[in-house]
């Protein structure tokens, strides 16, 4: 039985690096997948462009096109910026309910049965992902989506690949340590390995996203990976999955 699922994201390009794979694998099995991105990414990131917004959305088309999305919907926020402070306009500071209220009105009108948000401290603690997780929630309850499941990343694998990657740049893996999720929180754990060319073409839409700031961006750096450590690497996605909603 084909299923509908949401795909809900705070940035243009988290969707590739957090669930690419399971977008692709969901399209590809016959379900219908949607994704749904909270603004443009307009204050992130980028070497080059002054437009960044308008560049990104076009990047986040081409992105869902690799991964065989069946829609696009921007909630049309705008972007907080990395501190959650670059202006009152941002979506970390929008009223939730409101903003729940968008985001259920397309759940019901897709009949969702699933909608992925972000973990509680939004993995890595951007205000614009932990409004995600807000939003998301309170918007698949007021819809009645099923099923919410939040995109993280298995700590403990994180945080051994980044031991490993201090041995060539020291840097504070502090800020880490209560990142994404622990292991045992885990619910569910996706092979995605059969559609690593999917996600890595995802991945590579979003230019904007591999220049700019001092310091290799974390996507340009994947993207170096040759394909088979790129499919060991980036082969599973991760969700957890806090609880079931009465079906509609």
């Amino acid at each position: 039985m084909s299923r509908t699922c949401v795909f809900f994201h705070a940035h243009p390009d988290d969707e590739a690096l957090l669930t690419g794979g399971t977008m692709a694998r969901l399209a590809g099995e016959g379900h219908r997948v949607v994704l749904v991105i909270a603004t443009a990414g307009e204050r992130g990131l980028s070497a080059r462009h002054t437009d960044l917004g308008a560049v990104r959305t076009r990047e986040a088309h081409a992105s869902a096109r690799a991964l065989g999305a069946a829609r696009v919907e921007f909630l049309g926020y705008a972007d907080s910026g990395l501190s959650g402070r670059d202006g009152d306009d941002g979506f970390a500071r929008a009223d939730v309910a409101d903003a729940a209220g968008k985001l259920a009105e397309l759940l019901h009108e897709e009949r969702a049965d699933l909608v992925t948000t972000y973990d509680p401290h939004g993995g890595y603690g951007h205000p614009d992902h932990v409004q995600v997780h807000r939003v998301g929630t309170l918007a698949a309850e007021l819809a009645g989506t099923p099923r919410v499941w939040e995109a993280t990343v298995d700590r403990t694998l994180l945080l051994r690949g980044l031991k490993l990657a201090r041995l060539a740049r020291k840097f504070d893996l502090a800020p880490f340590e209560q990142a994404f999720t622990a292991r045992h929180e885990i619910t569910h754990s996706v092979d995605v390995r059969r559609y690593a060319h999917a996600k890595r073409a995802a991945m590579a839409a979003h230019a904007t996203q591999t220049t700019g700031g001092e310091s290799t961006r974390t996507l340009a750096a994947l993207l170096t990976l040759p394909p088979p450590l790129f499919k060991a690497v980036l082969g599973t996605e991760w969700f957890v999955e806090r609880k079931r909603l009465r079906a509609r």
